[in-house]
């Protein structure tokens, strides 16, 4: 099992950035894939962006050139940060970090608030 601690929400006026992290502890030596989701009221869940073991990011049409993914690992912890810079009011949303293992188990975080608004 993998446990999943966010942080780094809040609010930030447009313009602004924020960044947050996401650390994996546990059950890591199986995770391929890392990354952010965003679900803001009304909407579905949708990926923000993702960054595989190797490197290889996916990133949202939606965020690109503003937001940007990145990883770091330990021994028994992987930490993926979101920096996002010129932020808008669109970008409000609960943000969630979601690891994939081989064999297709994924595991979710709490989700961490993130409100532009001036």
């Amino acid at each position: 099992q993998v446990q999943l601690v966010e942080s780094g929400g809040g609010l930030v006026q447009p313009g602004g950035s924020l960044r947050l992290s996401c650390t994996a502890s546990g059950r890591v030596f199986d995770i391929y894939d890392m990354g952010w989701y965003r679900q803001a009221p009304g909407n579905e869940r949708e990926l923000v962006a993702s960054i595989t073991n190797a490197g290889t990011t996916n990133v949202a049409d939606s965020v690109k050139g503003r937001f940007t993914i990145s990883r770091s690992g330990a021994r028994n912890s992987v930490t993926v940060d979101l920096q996002m810079n010129s932020l808008k009011s669109g970008d409000t949303a609960v943000y969630y970090c979601r690891a994939w293992h081989y064999g297709g188990s994924t595991d979710w975080g709490q989700g961490t608030q993130v409100t532009v608004s001036s």
